[in-house]
């Protein structure tokens, strides 16, 4: 050890015993229990004194960002590989777009699906009729249901 570690433990100690002597005049304690609360006030001390922990770096990209978003598919920034669209890619890794979009500084309208992709679903949908059930609705009123026969009362007449 080296002087300066020296002298800054020695602080510690002197600080600890500090505040375990104001703790316990204000507060009992049992004489077992002395050691422990020493070594959680020192131990906290030192935790104090360490420099943090330096912040993890963040990840450099497999690939350039502005290269990820093409018509065809969206690449992928956790592995690089193409994919029409990035939900479930993303879920598989535990992570939620917003996520993924802020652990890679994207913005917030960074899209997770393939423009073509989004296109032919779209083409999908309408060619279904999805999305047109109010409109059509409202131009062509729905027939009117016949009336039903009453039903007959007595017995029924067997057919010969």
């Amino acid at each position: 050890m080296s002087t300066s570690d020296d002298g800054t433990n020695a602080g510690l100690i002197d600080l600890s015993a500090g505040i375990v002597a104001a703790y316990v005049s204000r507060n009992s304690i049992p004489i077992g229990d002395l050691g422990a609360l020493i070594a959680s006030v020192h131990g906290s001390l030192e935790k104090l004194a360490s420099p943090p922990a330096p912040e993890p770096e963040k990840p450099t990209p497999p690939v350039p960002i502005r290269r990820t978003v093409t018509p065809d598919h969206i690449i992928s920034l956790e592995d690089g590989k193409p994919y029409k669209s990035l939900k479930r890619h993303l879920a598989g890794r535990g992570l939620t777009p917003d996520q993924y979009r802020q652990k890679w500084g994207l913005p917030h309208d960074y899209p997770m699906v393939a423009a073509s992709y989004a296109a032919q679903r779209s083409e999908l949908a309408k060619s279904l009729g999805l999305g047109q059930i109010r409109r059509n609705r409202a131009v062509a009123p729905a027939p009117a249901p016949e009336p039903a026969k009453p039903a007959r009362r007595g017995k029924a007449r067997a057919e010969a």
